[in-house]
């Protein structure tokens, strides 16, 4: 079987994909939002990156011809950007680290 085959890959992708568009829109309201919102939001980003950055690793892991091609697409992707994944990764970390920061001011 590959990998895209798998119920729990297509399931976990699904819910991927669905939860980051929810929090972009959601994001949109971000200055709106109230302290305990904003401490909310943040968590859920933080979950959702987590997740995202496991799903990516079952990719680089997996012995999967396609699962290989979609890390390969991703990384040129990025790779125009001038970032790799773990760059991505740590450019979303430094920034909900701001948001954090920015809520312990007074």
């Amino acid at each position: 079987m590959g990998f895209f085959d798998s119920e729990i890959v297509q399931h976990e992708a699904r819910n991927l994909f669905q939860d980051y568009q929810s929090l972009m829109e959601l994001g949109g309201d971000y200055g709106k939002f109230d302290r305990e919102g904003k401490k909310l939001f943040i968590e859920k980003m933080e979950e959702m990156m987590d997740r995202y950055r496991i799903f990516m690793k079952r990719f680089e892991l997996s012995d999967d011809f396609m699962a290989q091609m979609t890390m390969k697409q991703l990384q040129t992707q990025l790779g125009n950007f001038g970032v790799t994944p773990q760059q991505m990764f740590d450019q979303m970390n430094v920034t909900l680290e701001r948001m954090k920061a920015e809520l312990e001011k007074p």
